[in-house]
């Protein structure tokens, strides 16, 4: 069983949280890690390995299929995941979650379902420049298939968007909005409820990428309003490989299915096929069923503890790091609104953040240093890219500190 003493403290009991995650018992060359990658993929609790684990040795079966004990329970341990999932995002039934391979597949399956069955050419999408790249390409590629128009909304230099933009953008009367709840590479967090009703009011269809915001808060797709929502488990202490996309009844029953094979169907002929009701008719072949479950766990993990002193712990380290590499001459940070995530993007001048980030590992500091999958937004800011550190819940003053020790000796070897 998880070790749950940390839910629920009056204090944030960071020992007991960084003694679920064993990768961080180890040593990166010869330095303890201090890993400062979350945005990219955060660590995985024990209670997750385990229950991975438990299922390849005790439960290995198919689901929906088998007519033997094993399938059965793994079948109950599936669906089970799937309510779990539902509540978490405060979905009104488990038929609105459809099971996917990440927020990348969630995407790719809304752009190619929903949106080819219901725009037409000219038709117009509205996106941000601060979206990943997978909130995108997937768009890209439908508008030239069927010739729709893209537009984006401008950001401005502290991170913010644009919201004159934003307004004069939404009367060109997009079909589809589809923005990110918090920016990978910023950190920024957008009122998700506030772009949902400009962008209803102009007639959108809205979906949100909640990818980095699921591990900060609470995600209520009912009070939002949202039409879709997108999201990745790995993002939130969950396995790689297994991700959501959350809509309204109302619109997935309308939508044609992604990809054809076994489960998603109702009945195959020489002649043709009827496909099966949401959400199986999106979820063709073998599913990630190991993903489901060990999902299933994370949330279980995550739902122990307190957001609110959760959050402030995050913010706490973010604050201690955005003012310790301030305090380092030539220091360039990107994204300094108010509300912003655990996520903070910076260059060393004269450096290229590549050599920046492998100095860092040098020491044992684990960030990323590239692009983001956010050309466009380095393009805004006239870059190639940054270096980022991200933080978690495991994350402690000692890490900032790291961080900001390793970036001092990059300024040394590097200017």
């Amino acid at each position: 069983m998880m070790n749950t003493s940390f839910g629920k403290n009056k204090d944030f009991d960071i020992e007991a949280i960084r003694a679920q995650f064993q990768a961080l018992t180890q040593k990166v060359n010869g330095q303890n890690l201090v890993y400062l990658d979350s945005a990219a993929t955060t660590l995985k609790p024990k209670v997750v390995v385990d229950r991975i684990a438990n299922y390849y040795s005790f439960e290995s079966s198919n689901v929906h299929r088998g007519a033997h004990a094993l399938s059965d329970q793994a079948t109950a341990h599936f669906e089970e995941a799937r309510t779990s999932i539902k509540n978490f995002i405060n979905a009104d039934s488990a038929d609105e979650i459809v099971f996917t391979k990440g927020t990348t597949e969630s995407l790719n399956l809304l752009a190619f379902s929903y949106a080819k069955s219901n725009l037409k050419e000219n038709d117009l999408i509205l996106l941000t420049e601060m979206e990943h790249h997978a909130n995108i390409v997937p768009w890209q590629m439908l508008a030239t298939e069927k010739k729709l128009k893209i537009e984006f909304v401008r950001v401005l230099e502290n991170g913010e968007l644009d919201e004159d933009d934003l307004k004069a953008k939404l009367n060109f009367g997009p079909k589809i909005f589809s923005f990110t709840a918090c920016s990978n590479t910023l950190g920024t967090i957008n009122d998700v409820e506030k772009l949902t009703n400009l962008g209803h009011q102009a007639g959108a269809i809205v979906c949100v990428d909640a990818a980095q915001w699921v591990s900060q808060d609470k995600t209520d797709v009912q009070k939002w309003n949202v039409d879709f929502l997108v999201f990745s488990a790995h993002k939130i202490f969950g396995p790689t490989g297994f991700g959501v996309l959350y809509g309204k009844r109302k619109l997935l029953e309308k939508m044609p299915p992604y990809q054809g094979g076994g489960s998603m169907i109702s009945k195959v002929t020489t002649t043709g096929t009827t496909f099966n009701d949401i959400p199986f008719r999106f979820e063709a072949g073998t599913p990630h069923i190991e993903g489901a479950i060990a999902t299933d766990a994370a949330l279980s993990f995550f739902n122990q503890l307190d957001l609110q002193k959760l959050h402030q712990h995050e913010q706490m380290l973010l604050q201690l790091a955005t003012e310790g590499l301030q305090k380092i001459k030539d220091i360039q940070i990107y994204g300094l609104v108010k509300n912003k995530g655990p996520i903070l993007s910076f260059n060393l001048k004269g450096a290229h953040h590549s050599d920046v980030g492998q100095i860092l590992d040098q020491t044992g500091v684990a960030v990323r240093a590239g692009h983001h999958c956010t050309q466009p937004l380095m393009n805004r800011y006239g870059i190639t890219g940054t270096v980022r550190a991200s933080f978690s819940i495991y994350n402690s003053v000692a890490d900032v500190r790291a961080l900001c020790e390793g970036v001092k000796k990059a300024q040394e070897m590097l200017l």
